[in-house]
C-alpha cells in the first residue's frame, strides 16, 4: 500500500490565492510606477547566490539576524550557495561585476527574499522587498530623494506614516565621544536599533552584558534620548560633543544638517531620531525607517534603508568610498497586511466581463464575440460549462465580476451584448465593436 501524502506548505511559506495575489499586484504597480516616475530603472538578480558573496563581512555584518538566517545549501558540484536574503548586496556584486556601469545607476528591484529566522504574526520565511537604490552620489542630496520618493510612495497608498531619520556617522561621534571601544561599536548599534522596542531598561542590560562598562551606557543612552524639535534635537547632540578633541567630530552634526535643508526643499515631513540605528553592518551615513501613524494597525516598520557607501569597493578590493550608494526598501508583506486591514480583498479574477451564451447552439456565435471583446483589451472570460443562468450569476457574484453579458438569439444577429451592472442591477444593450468605449470611459 503506498504511503498517503500529507499535504501542507513548508513552515513559514505561504500561498496567495487570486483575491490577494491580483491585491498584491495592484500595489506593487503604485510602487513601480512611483519608482519609475522618480527616474528608477528595473533590475533583476538571481534568487540564488554564492555563499561567501552572502556571508561577506563587509556586507550586513556577521552579528547580524540577517546572516545567521541565510538559507545555506551545495549544488552537485559542491559549491556553497545560498538564498538572498535581501537586495543590497547583489546590487553591490552587480556594480563589482559591471565596473563601468554609467554613474550615477539608479535602479529598483522587486521580488522574493528569503530568511530562515523565526515564525511570528506578520512575519514569514519568504517574504518580498520592494529596493529603489542609486549608486554613485555621495551628497545627501541623494538621500533627500530617496526620502521623498519614500513619503511619495506612501502618499500614493494613502498611507499615513512617519518617516525616521538618523546617521551612521552620528552614532559613530557619540560612540567617539563616549569612548565605546571600536571592536564593540557594530555590536552596540546593533543593541541600540532596539531601544525602541524593549526599552532603555533592557537595552542598557544588553549593552553592559555585551562588555560596556555601565557608566558609558548612562552617557550614550542621555545623548540618544534626547527631546524637542528635529533641529533642536541636533543642536544638543552638536553641543554634547562639541568639547571633544577627537579629529572629525561633528561630521555626522554636519551630514544631518545638509540633509535636512535638502528635505525641506522637497517639502517632505520626518522625525529626527537619534535612536535609530538599524541593524545590518554595511550602513555609513544617513539611516531611515518608516511606520505607519497608527501603531494599532501596526507598529513595525514598513520600510528602511540608508547609506552604504563602502560595499562595493569592499568587493572591488578598491578604495571604499569609490561607489558611494543610499537606498530603501518598503516591506512589502506588513504594507499588504495594512491595506488588506484597510481595503479588504476585491475580485478573486481579472476578468471584468463574463460572457454567458443563452442556448447551447449559441456557443460557437458567442465564443466569436468574445474574441472580439478580448481584441478590445477587454479582460473576459465565458461560460465554458454551459451552467444555467442562475448559477453562471451566482459563479460572477462569488467573483466578484463587476459585468456579466448576456448573448441570446436577438443579440448575436445585431452583433450586440446584453451588459448587466451586477452592483446596480442595470442592463444596457451595447454594439459589441463600442464595448472599449463602455469599460475605459
Amino acid at each position: 500500500m503506498s504511503e498517503k501524502l500529507e499535504l501542507q506548505l513548508a513552515r513559514g511559506f505561504r500561498d496567495f490565492p487570486p483575491a490577494e495575489k491580483i491585491l498584491r499586484e495592484d500595489v506593487i504597480n503604485i510602487i513601480k510606477e512611483a519608482f519609475e516616475i522618480y527616474g528608477y530603472s528595473p533590475l533583476e538578480t538571481p534568487t540564488i547566490e554564492r555563499l561567501d558573496v552572502l556571508e561577506a563581512k563587509f556586507g550586513a555584518g556577521s552579528d547580524s539576524d540577517a546572516v545567521s538566517e541565510i538559507y545555506r545549501f551545495k549544488d552537485q558540484g559542491k559549491r556553497d550557495l545560498g538564498l538572498r536574503y535581501e537586495f543590497t548586496f547583489a546590487l553591490a556584486r552587480y556594480i563589482g561585476m559591471n565596473p563601468q556601469t554609467k554613474l550615477p545607476f539608479k535602479r529598483y528591484q522587486i521580488g522574493s527574499v528569503f530568511r530562515d529566522g523565526p515564525i511570528k504574526a506578520g512575519r514569514y520565511r519568504e517574504f518580498y522587498q520592494c529596493d529603489v537604490d542609486v549608486v554613485g552620489v555621495s551628497s545627501t542630496l541623494a538621500d533627500a530623494e530617496i526620502i521623498s520618493l519614500l513619503s511619495f510612495v506612501f502618499k500614493k497608498l494613502n498611507l499615513d506614516v512617519v518617516i525616521e531619520i538618523n546617521s551612521r556617522k552620528l552614532l559613530e561621534d557619540i560612540m567617539e565621544v563616549i569612548e565605546i571601544p571600536k571592536d564593540k561599536k557594530i555590536t552596540t548599534i546593533i543593541t541600540i536599533d532596539k531601544l525602541k522596542k524593549i526599552g532603555r531598561k533592557e537595552v542598557k542590560k544588553e549593552l553592559i552584558l555585551k562588555g560596556i562598562a555601565e557608566e558609558k551606557c548612562e552617557k550614550l543612552l542621555e545623548v540618544l534620548l534626547v527631546e524637542g524639535s528635529n533641529l533642536e534635537k541636533l543642536e544638543k547632540i552638536k553641543n554634547a560633543i562639541g568639547d571633544s578633541k577627537v579629529a572629525n567630530l561633528k561630521r555626522g552634526v554636519e551630514e544631518l544638517t545638509e540633509l535636512f535643508s535638502y528635505l525641506e526643499s522637497f517639502k517632505v515631513d520626518y522625525l529626527f531620531l537619534p535612536s535609530l540605528a538599524r541593524g545590518l553592518g554595511y550602513y555609513t551615513g544617513p539611516i531611515y525607517e518608516v511606520f505607519l501613524k497608527n501603531t494599532i494597525i501596526m507598529d513595525s516598520s514598513i520600510a528602511g534603508g540608508g547609506r552604504w557607501d563602502n560595499m562595493i569597493g569592499k568587493y572591488l578590493n578598491k578604495e571604499e568610498s569609490s561607489f558611494p550608494a543610499t537606498g530603501v526598501s518598503f516591506g512589502l508583506e506588513p504594507i499588504m497586511e495594512i491595506i488588506k486591514k484597510r481595503d479588504g480583498l476585491g475580485s478573486s479574477t481579472t476578468a471584468k466581463l463574463f460572457v454567458i451564451p443563452i442556448g447551447k447552439e449559441n456557443i460557437n456565435s458567442a465564443i466569436s464575440i468574445t474574441q472580439k471583446i478580448r481584441e478590445q483589451n477587454i479582460p473576459t472570460i465565458i461560460d465554458l460549462m454551459n451552467k444555467s443562468v442562475s448559477k453562471n450569476l451566482d459563479y460572477a457574484d462569488k467573483l466578484k465580476i463587476p459585468f456579466v453579458g448576456f448573448l441570446g438569439n436577438d443579440e448575436i444577429k445585431e452583433n450586440r451584448i446584453k451588459i448587466k451592472n451586477l452592483m446596480t442591477g442595470k442592463e444596457e444593450l451595447l454594439e459589441v465593436s463600442c464595448l472599449k468605449d463602455f469599460f475605459f470611459k
